[in-house]
């Protein structure tokens, strides 16, 4: 997708067709050309919660949606909803996502933090609330080892990121800036070229020599890598506990208000799903992959799936403050004044959930609704 331009500090409602805000998350998988269509899965049976036949859930075919790629898979969140069909969307950008959940053609999606800021920043606080996390990491920088030995040889080089403005984007401005080098965030140009390029295009960008190197999300890094990139840094290292925010679930205020006992049973399904996936980690992957070639037509290699898994936690935490800071790093970039994101969060479903299953509840970070 070509990044649009952008003029830095604008109002939240133009910061709402920002790059940033508008996360293509494509670029975390590869052959994601679905976008969207009802997928073969476990049917319906029982009751109907709400009496409604069908919860139409948007994400994406990709490892950072695991989450919904194993409970969509093995029917788990199918069996929490009973009689109620689980009909599964899939998309390929962030914005179509936000999109699809304002129209109604989807009731809850899984997505990236960029694009749930800027659903709820573009539409004053109306249109959606984070319900749960469901992963945290799975974001590296990867360099050609002849050129970039340490750190400091990034100096100079030219540094793919998935899009002007996207999670990632973001991150390496602001990783540059604590180094004390200084990038123009909208040209990529300075002490170090960052050189925007979609991370399906990223290994062929490596191969030709055009980037020395990327700050990508899996399974592109570890593309990369079996390419004969080597992992410089991983992205959670920078991070308390090693934790950030790369998936939430959100859904529309409107579903949450109509149809509280259904966004209930997902998120029991969600949370026995990320139960199952630590639990089982190699079946878990497996069924990632199964549901990656189902949607894709293309499952992903061992040398790439099998280095790039690890690397992500899947968790029912949101990591609330990680949320905050990639949002005031946008701000601190110059691509984003600052928006108001008090209400974004409603976890009172998913605690409601944890406490029954025996788990410790999540905090919003005080951004929760009141």
């Amino acid at each position: 997708m070509p990044a649009t331009r952008i003029t830095p500090r604008r109002s939240i409602a133009a910061a709402a067709v920002l790059p940033l805000l508008a996360l293509a998350l494509t670029a975390c998988g590869y052959g994601s050309e679905a976008e969207k269509g009802d997928n073969v899965a476990p049917a319906a049976k029982g009751e109907k919660i709400d009496g409604l036949d069908t919860v139409k859930v948007g994400y994406f075919p990709n490892l950072t949606h695991a989450t919904a790629l194993v409970g969509h898979q093995e029917g788990i969140i199918q069996k929490e909803l009973g009689g109620t069909k689980l009909s599964a969307a899939t998309f390929n950008a962030g914005p179509s996502e936000i999109e699809a959940l304002n129209a109604g053609s989807i009731d809850i999606g899984f997505i990236g933090p960029s694009p749930a800021i800027n659903g709820y920043a573009k539409s004053k606080g109306q249109s959606l609330r984070i319900i749960s996390g469901s992963a945290s990491g799975g974001v590296k920088l990867v360099v050609n080892p002849a050129k970039i030995k340490t750190l400091d040889d990034l100096k100079g080089k030219k540094i793919a990121t998935p899009q002007l403005g996207n999670t990632q984007d973001v991150a390496f401005l602001n990783w540059i800036s604590e180094k004390g080098w200084k990038v123009d965030a909208e040209s990529g140009k300075g002490d170090v070229s960052v050189v925007r390029t979609e991370n399906k295009v990223a290994p062929d960008a490596y191969k030709s020599g055009s980037i020395d190197g990327a700050w990508v999300p899996e399974p592109t890094a570890s593309k990369l890598v079996s390419e004969g990139a080597k992992v410089l840094l991983d992205e959670s290292t920078l991070w308390p506990e090693k934790k950030f925010v790369i998936t939430n679930i959100i859904v529309s205020q409107k579903f949450l208000t109509e149809h509280p006992d259904v966004v209930e049973a997902v998120l029991r399904g969600s949370v026995k799903t990320n139960a199952w996936i630590n639990a089982n980690p190699d079946k878990a992957k497996a069924s990632a992959n199964a549901k990656l070639k189902e949607l894709t037509g293309k499952a992903l290699p061992p040398e790439v799936i099998d280095p790039a898994w690890p690397s992500i936690q899947f968790t029912d935490d949101p990591l609330a403050t990680t949320l905050q800071a990639q949002a005031d790093h946008a701000v601190k970039a110059g691509l984003l004044d600052k928006p108001d994101l008090a209400g974004i969060y409603d976890l009172k479903p998913l605690n409601k959930v944890l406490k029954a299953q025996g788990k410790p509840e999540v905090a919003d970070a005080s951004l929760g609704v009141k």
